[in-house]
């Protein structure tokens, strides 16, 4: 399979920069997968997991926002959060998800309150189904 450079950027700093055959995300309409010789294109990233297969071997991770960019067969990915699959904590990812759930049922929250815990929630999900589902 033809690969393509690829880099990885989030604000914490370079995260992948090399080859790869392809790559899967999830944008804000829709997963969407770029091979080699893909047309230029920029999409704004959603919530959900990554697949970049590199070397011809498969890896997996969080992929929380940002955008994507094919410009001239290099691809650029700039999430705004990107964990392996394997870098993940399962305990932390649990406890965030057990504080949005207080706060989304608690009659205090106001609905401010309700809508940024639900956003944390489906990160918690997000981040909780790729550790247990890909981890190596």
């Amino acid at each position: 399979m033809t690969s393509f450079p690829l880099k990885i950027v989030t604000p914490d700093g370079l995260i992948f920069d090399g080859q790869a055959e392809e790559i899967v995300v999830r944008t804000t309409s829709g997963d969407m997968g770029v091979l080699a010789g893909h047309i230029n294109c920029v999409a704004p990233l959603g919530m959900g997991q990554a697949m970049i297969l590199s070397e011809g071997k498969k890896r997996y991770a969080a992929c929380i926002g940002g955008m994507l960019s094919v410009v001239n067969g290099e691809v650029t990915l700039v999430p705004t959060t990107f964990e392996w699959a394997d870098a993940i904590d399962l305990n932390r990812a649990e406890r965030a998800y057990e504080r949005a759930q207080n706060a989304i049922s608690s009659k205090d929250s106001t609905d401010m309150d309700i809508r940024m815990a639900e956003a944390r929630l489906k990160r918690a999900l997000i981040r909780k189904s790729v550790a247990s589902n890909y981890r190596r």
